[in-house]
């Protein structure tokens, strides 16, 4: 089940699936404990399997209010299940009631076809983050009717 969850719950998973096990002091994002982000998890007893991470981020100015999907990681055992697009289901549901317009992310490139398949689009050539690895800039519009 998708569940809001606090910034601390999500470090374990993005430690382990993002930052090859780093300290979880290193897996800290700046705006993380801001009053407009909010963390997900989706969870099965009281294991958190998918989580994702949402910050308000106008990275597309002239398109109105966007927030910026961030951490997004699923438990390597647990992939392939829907938890993923559960949660960017659940956080649409929720983004669109605020009148948010667009919903966007920097998508690991081996990750990119996932996000296409819910209804991303890619915004950016291929590019490098150093020490991460390659991705796209990915968006995807809320409140189209």
């Amino acid at each position: 089940m998708v569940k809001f969850i606090q910034p601390e719950e999500v470090l374990p998973l993005r430690s382990l699936v993002l930052r090859n096990g780093k300290p979880f002091s290193e897996c800290i994002f700046e705006g993380d404990d801001r009053y407009d982000t909010f963390h997900l998890g989706y969870v099965i007893g009281e294991d958190i399997l998918s989580i994702a991470t949402f910050m308000r981020n106008d990275f597309f100015p002239d398109e109105g209010v966007g927030y910026q999907l961030r951490g997004m990681a699923t438990h390597p055992e647990s992939g392939g299940k829907g938890f993923g697009a559960a949660l960017i289901r659940f956080a649409v549901e929720y983004l669109e009631e605020y009148n948010t317009d667009y919903l966007w992310c920097n998508a690991r490139s081996t990750a990119a076809p996932f996000y296409k398949k819910i209804g991303f689009t890619t915004e950016s050539p291929e590019f490098d983050i150093p020490g991460i690895g390659f991705h796209y800039e990915m968006k995807l519009n809320l409140n189209t009717k």
